[in-house]
Parts: C-alpha cells; structure tokens; sequence
C-alpha cells in the first residue's frame, strides 16, 4: 500500500483464503484509491522533481523555492499538477498487470514444498515489476512531457501523444526504457532486503508475544526500505527522465544512455546524478502517511477486516 509515485515495490501478497472469498480485489481497489490521493497530494513535489531533474544543471540553479516560483509564474497553481493526470490513469493497468505477473512468476519459481524464499520473492517481485512497466511506459513518458510542458503546449494526455506520434514515431514512446528497467533491480532488491531486515531486527528485540510488528512498525521499516531503494536506483531514474524528455528540450543532444551519463558527470559532478532528489524524499512521508490514512477509509467502506 505504500504508494510513493514510484511504484515499483513488490506486489501485495494475498492468501488462499484471500483469493477464495474476493477480499483480494478489494484490497487492491483501496490501495489503488489511496495510490490515487496521496499522488495528487503530492503531485507539486513530484512535478518540481522532474523540472530538476530535466532542467537542473550548474548554469541553472534550480532548487525547492526558485523552481515552485517558476512554475507559478509560467502556468499559475493549476499547473503544479501537470502530468498528475496520467500517473493517476496508470495505477490502475499497473497494478493489475504487476499483482497478474507476480502470480505468474511465483508459480514458476515456487520450490517443491510450496514455499517461497526471499530471493523468489524478490525475482518474481522485479520481473512483475518490470512486465508491467514495459506494458505502462508510453504513460511515464506522457507524464514526463506534460510535466516538462509549458503552458498550451499540450492540451491534454491525448493531444500530448498525438504530437509526440506526429513529430518522432512510435519509438519517442519508449525513450528511457532501458535506465528505467535496471533501476527496477537495485530498487526492488534493497527494498525488500532492507524491509526483512528491519522487521525481523524488530521482531528480535521488541516483539515477545506476538509475530506481528503492527502498522506503525511495518510503515517505518516500509518507508525507510523505499527510501534506500530510491538512494540506490535514483541516478537511473533522473537518466531515464532526461531521455524522456531530451526531444523537447530546445538544442538538448538526443544522446543514449551512457552519453548521457557521461555528459552529467562530466559537467556537473557525481552531484549532478542527484538533481531533484530533495523533492523526492519531501514527498515521502506525506505520501505515505495520505497512502495510509486513505487505503484504511477505504477498507472499512468496503468492509475488509
């Protein structure tokens, strides 16, 4: 249910029983709601994120206060959410498609006891994540090209895709591909790594009576882990944007993904690769604690214990 924006965390896990009775479905309906809100909440940090991140460099101080003003001035308040409107629609495919694959995965990696180790998970979890990304992915580069968009260019999702089909083909559809997989990697795996760890050394030091940690426990570990994974696979992530949106950037040279690389380190440092990082971990904790508050509502409407 911890819904950051970035959504490439390991899917739900649902029991037989689950299964059996429909609860699953439910319980996907609320995190998908609660994904939906706390994105919107947060959309002005995620959009100043990837202003930074497409548009900071050592000529161009951009930070938290410099690029709110500068979205303001070009678009009014209205425009703090351009983009939201595509990372909201995705949720829905990209969820359904990565809970499907993960039950797929699962199958085929499952041992002959039945049982699932941490490395299955943490394999079938990636390659969910990754056969539903490749499915999503024109909508992430949409999302990248309204937010980077200035005022009228785009009058909308359908007229964004329309112009970007027009003026580069079908391939502009799948510009960052690459970066955006690897980092897929790194993220789920410290993800999941970091949030057994921290469970179990709670478990170990805290927990006498009973094996469950309880929620506030289990949105600690859930936030720091994400926090690590997004530590390590962030360099990818801000490459991956910069492809995405290098063709409507005025005299930006269309390069690949190791130019890239190359060009930022070369002109701005290692820092560089951390452009619009602050933004990012900004939006955490509101979006998680909206996540939250949201997916519990929802729960009790739809009456799951």
């Amino acid at each position: 249910v911890l819904d950051i924006g970035d959504s490439l965390t390991v899917p739900d896990e649902f029991t037989e029983e689950e299964k059996k009775t429909g609860q699953w479905w439910k319980q996907l309906l609320a995190g998908g709601v609660a994904g939906a809100v706390s994105r919107t909440g947060t959309a002005p940090l995620d959009r100043l994120k990837v202003m930074m991140q497409v548009h900071g460099s050592k000529s161009n101080k951009m930070n938290i206060a410099s690029g709110f003003k500068q979205m303001l001035k070009e678009g009014g308040v209205r425009s703090l959410w351009r983009g939201n409107g595509v990372n909201v629609v995705k949720i829905a495919p990209e969820t359904a498609i990565k809970f499907w694959a993960y039950e797929q995965y699962k199958k085929i990696l499952t041992k002959d006891d039945g049982k699932l180790g941490t490395v299955e998970r943490f394999v079938s979890g990636s390659l969910a994540g990754a056969t539903a990304q490749t499915s999503i992915y024109p909508m992430e580069v949409l999302k990248t090209r309204l937010a980077v968009g200035k005022t009228g260019q785009y009058s909308g999702m359908f007229d964004c895709a329309k112009k970007i089909l027009k003026r580069e083909g079908v391939k502009a559809f799948y510009k960052g591909y690459i970066p955006n997989i690897l980092g897929i990697i790194p993220y789920a795996g410290i993800d999941l790594a970091v949030y057994e760890l921290l469970k179990s050394t709670w478990l170990e030091h805290y927990a006498s009576s009973s094996a469950n940690p309880g929620v506030f426990v289990l949105l600690g570990c859930g936030t720091v882990s994400s926090t690590c994974g997004q530590l390590a696979s962030y360099p990818l992530a801000l490459i991956r944007t910069r492809m995405q949106a290098q063709a409507s950037v005025e005299g930006a040279p269309q390069l690949n993904m190791v130019g890239l690389f190359q060009r930022i380190v070369a002109t701005e440092g290692i820092r560089g690769l951390y452009r619009g990082i602050a933004p990012n971990f900004m939006k955490v904790l509101p979006a998680v604690s909206i996540s939250y508050v949201v997916y519990e509502k929802m729960k009790q409407n739809l009456g799951i214990a």
